[in-house]
C-alpha cells in the first residue's frame, strides 16, 4: 500500500505538489545559445498561460483637466484600452520643452493602495499625500521625463463598488473571478492596459516613442515585470519591492501566500517562477530594488530571485545591464540607483 501522505486542504495539496514537481522551463543555461532557446520557449508558454487579450480599439484620448504645477504640467487624461474598459491616468509633462522637442516617456505603475494618485502626491480626494511610493511620478517628471500613471483595474477611479465586493473579501480576488466569466485572467487585462498606456505615451507629441521606460513598486513591480517582459518597447525597467519567488515564499517563508487576484499568474510554477518572467527583459537594462526590512517580499527570497535573474542576464551577455539596489529600509520605492539608471539608458 502506498505510503504517500494524503492531502485534504488546498494548502497541503499545493505544498505537496511544489515539493514533488519541478517547473518545466526554469532557466538553467549558461551560454547565449541556451538563453535564446529558453527565451523562445518560455515566452510562448507564458503567453499561452496568460490566455487571450482584448482586441485593440482607438484610444479616443481626452484631457479632462490641466494644472500648472510650477516646473511641470499635470493633466488628468482618459483613453480606451478595449471595447469595455477605459483608463483614467495622470500625465506629467516637464516645462521648458522647445518646439518639436521630444522627451523619453515613462509609465509609472502604482502599487496597492489608492491607485495612481499617490504617484503624483495626492490622496483619493486629490489633496497632498505621501506614502511608500514617494511620489515617484513627480520625481521622474522633475528629471525631464514625460510620465503617465494609470489606474489599474480595481484601484483608484476603477475601484469596484463595495456592495459588489462585499465585506471581508479581497476585492482583487472578486475582480479576478468576475473577469474570468468573460474569458480573461485579470493580470492579462492589467498587462493589456499597460500596453495601451505605452500606445498612449507614444501618441503624445512630447514623447520620443523609441525611448520608453517603466517603473513601479509592489504591485507596480508586478506590472513592470510583466509589461517589460512581454512588450519590447520598454527600453529600461525598474522593478521595486517585488522580485521574489512564489515557490520560495510559500515553501521557505512559513507558508506565506503573498499574492492576490490582481497579480496572480495562472500556472506560473509549471514553467518557472517570477525571476524567469523578469528574465524575458534581458538584454534590455533593468534595475531591481530590494528593501532589507521589507516584510512583504522577504530579503532572503528576493536575493535568491535576483541571483537567478542575474544568471539569465549573464547568459544573455548582458550582465552589465542589470543592477541591484539592496537598500536598508522596508517596503518602499528607493530611487537611489534607479533614477540615474533611467538617465543612463533613456536620455540621449
Amino acid at each position: 500500500m502506498s505510503k504517500r501522505k494524503r492531502c485534504f486542504s488546498s494548502y497541503d495539496s499545493v505544498h505537496a505538489w511544489m515539493s514533488g514537481e519541478r517547473p518545466a522551463l526554469s532557466f538553467s543555461g549558461r551560454t547565449k545559445e541556451d538563453w535564446r532557446a529558453w527565451r523562445r520557449r518560455f515566452r510562448v508558454r507564458l503567453g499561452r498561460l496568460l490566455g487571450p487579450m482584448p482586441q485593440r480599439v482607438p484610444l479616443r484620448a481626452e484631457v479632462l483637466k490641466r494644472e500648472d504645477m510650477g516646473d511641470y504640467v499635470r493633466e488628468k487624461v482618459v483613453y480606451d484600452s478595449e471595447k469595455y474598459a477605459s483608463v483614467p491616468a495622470w500625465a506629467l509633462v516637464p516645462k521648458g520643452l522647445r518646439r518639436g522637442e521630444r522627451r523619453s516617456g515613462i509609465l509609472a505603475a502604482h502599487g496597492h493602495g489608492l491607485g495612481k494618485n499617490p504617484l503624483v502626491g495626492l490622496n483619493a480626494e486629490e489633496q497632498p499625500h505621501e506614502e511608500y511610493q514617494h511620489q515617484l511620478g513627480v520625481q521622474l517628471v522633475r528629471r525631464g521625463y514625460v510620465v503617465v500613471a494609470p489606474d489599474w483595474r480595481g484601484f483608484g477611479e476603477r475601484k469596484s463598488p463595495a456592495e459588489w465586493v462585499r465585506q471581508g473579501r479581497d476585492p482583487c480576488n472578486v475582480n479576478y473571478m468576475a473577469e474570468g466569466y468573460r474569458g480573461y485572467h485579470l493580470l492579462t487585462l492589467q498587462v493589456w492596459d499597460a500596453m495601451r498606456t505605452l500606445d498612449y505615451l507614444q501618441s503624445r507629441p512630447e514623447v520620443d516613442g523609441g525611448r520608453l521606460g517603466c517603473v513601479g513598486v509592489s504591485f507596480g513591480g508586478t506590472m513592470t515585470t510583466y509589461l517589460s517582459a512581454l512588450d519590447g518597447r520598454v527600453g529600461c525597467a525598474c522593478i521595486s519591492g517585488y522580485i521574489s519567488t512564489v515557490r520560495g515564499d510559500a515553501m521557505g517563508m512559513r507558508g506565506r501566500a503573498n499574492t492576490c487576484g490582481a497579480q496572480y499568474m495562472p500556472g506560473l510554477l509549471t514553467i518557472g517562477d517570477i525571476p524567469d518572467v523578469a528574465g524575458l527583459i534581458a538584454p534590455r537594462p533593468a534595475c531591481v530594488e530590494m528593501g532589507e526590512r521589507d516584510t512583504c517580499f522577504i530579503i532572503e527570497d528576493a536575493q535568491r530571485a535576483y541571483d537567478h535573474l542575474a544568471r539569465v542576464y549573464r547568459a544573455a551577455g548582458a550582465a552589465d545591464r542589470l543592477i541591484a539596489d539592496r537598500f536598508p529600509d522596508d517596503h518602499q520605492f528607493s530611487g537611489r540607483r534607479s533614477l540615474d539608471w533611467f538617465d543612463k539608458w533613456l536620455k540621449g
